[in-house]
């Protein structure tokens, strides 16, 4: 499992010639409506187990969370399913308002 800075992701979402990645939230509702990366698809950690199937294990996987303590658990749990391609979000939405979207909300 890869580890991926916010700095690559935005890269990687700009670059036209690179499909996107599934943007995995694993944070709780209340987390996401304070904020979160447009395009994401939000699985609270804890249903991880019972909605994979809405997952896409053909594609890249990158996983985020607060801080990216809990998208390092799920991404290790989704290599031991048999998802090719998972990376988790070093530093999470957190470092994402940091580095990247200084008007996305912290908390």
């Amino acid at each position: 499992m890869q580890q991926l800075r916010v700095q690559q992701l935005a890269e990687w979402l700009a670059d036209e010639n690179r499909p996107d990645p599934v943007l995995l939230d694993v944070r709780e509702p209340w987390e996401t409506e304070l904020c979160q990366l447009a395009g994401s698809l939000h699985i609270p950690m804890h249903l991880v187990p019972v909605r994979c199937e809405d997952i896409d294990p053909s594609r890249d996987v990158v996983v985020i969370c607060h801080h990216g303590s809990r998208s390092l658990q799920v991404a290790i749990f989704l290599e031991r399913k048999g998802f090719g391609s998972v990376l988790n979000l070093m530093g999470g939405v957190d470092a994402w308002a940091g580095e990247i979207d200084p008007n996305m909300r912290r908390y």
